[in-house]
């Protein structure tokens, strides 16, 4: 080999220690992950319990920006035109993955190919509540009551188009009956009318409504999950009293731009499953009405097109759409 050439090769590997020195691992920055609801809703909570575990974990904090409003689909948008160098991530649910496409007009986000799947990270078991003074203790005498009485039986939920109100047009689609829905600006309206005996019935989550049961002042019904909720492990589900197949829940996941490499996704992924499994996580999510549920980014978007495809279905058999 000439001289030259020989001083060249060497020349050019002395530099590769360097080239892969100058491209250091993710993350060398803070990790920002947008929530699409204000500080202290579940997915809010959720969120910040295991940011704090992966700011333990990464050399980098990762930060909370809520941006509240429009559905969340504002911070889903941001979300999706974000960089895609795994420094933004998002965290998507059931509301503005599942629901959204099937409810918003002019959503401004592809639920499906903006966004590459990193996780789910909780799943939120909702729930059929009664006041006390109402006679019903099971679905199937709330299916009975409804046959009986068509549209006369009024059922609160947290607002259109929530995962409370498409799970009771589930029931109602899945059972064939017809009731009254009756929509509040959110689970907290809702829960108060019913602890007044305004509303004598209720779709809520399992976290929102665990405290009240537990006080005595509401009864469970049944539970949405295809599973029994470790909460209340003595409530049935829909499924296996009046509606079997039923399966409805709020969900909280983990997602970055489409186009993120591959190896963040993994690594997030392989991080936040880690956090997820630590057995003193898992009893704070159950403590807290939510379910840990870790996997892989090829399980998650497989469910989230699962989500889409179920309630784009209850969407338009229940003509449910957002304006604006």
């Amino acid at each position: 080999m000439p001289q030259a050439t020989r001083r060249r090769l060497l020349g050019a590997a002395a530099l590769l220690p360097g080239i892969a020195r100058a491209q250091p691992a993710w993350p060398d920055k803070p990790v920002r992950i947008i929530v699409p609801f204000p500080p202290g809703q579940a997915a809010d909570i959720f969120t910040r319990l295991y940011a704090d575990e992966l700011s333990r974990r990464w050399p980098q904090r990762v930060v909370i920006e809520n941006r509240g409003g429009g559905a969340g689909a504002p911070a889903l948008e941001a979300g999706a035109r974000a960089a895609p160098d795994g420094y933004t991530l998002t965290a998507g649910t059931s509301g503005t993955l599942g629901v959204n496409p099937s409810v918003l007009p002019r959503i401004p986000y592809d639920a499906e190919r903006d966004f590459a799947f990193v996780s789910n990270v909780v799943v939120l078991p909702l729930l059929i509540v009664a006041h006390p003074s109402l006679r019903m203790r099971t679905a199937a005498e709330v299916v009975a009551a409804a046959k009986a009485a068509p549209g006369a039986i009024d059922v609160a939920t947290a607002g259109p188009a929530t995962s409370q109100h498409m799970s009771a047009e589930l029931f109602v689609h899945r059972t064939g009956i017809r009731v009254n829905m009756v929509h509040y600006r959110g689970s907290g309206p809702a829960m108060a009318d019913l602890l007044s005996g305004n509303v004598k019935l209720m779709f809520d989550s399992v976290a929102s409504a665990l405290p009240h049961i537990q006080a005595g002042k509401v009864v469970p019904i049944a539970v949405t999950t295809p599973d029994r909720a470790p909460q209340l492990p003595e409530v049935p589900t829909i499924a296996e009293t009046v509606a079997p197949g039923y399966g409805a829940y709020g969900w909280t996941g983990l997602c970055a731009p489409a186009g993120t490499p591959v190896e963040i996704v993994q690594k997030v992924n392989a991080d936040l499953g880690a956090v997820l499994r630590q057995p003193a996580m898992q009893a704070r999510f159950i403590e807290l009405g939510g379910t840990p549920a870790p996997g892989t980014p090829e399980e998650f978007g497989d469910f989230v097109r699962r989500e889409i495809a179920q309630w784009r279905e209850v969407a338009r058999i229940a003509n449910v759409r957002l304006e604006g």
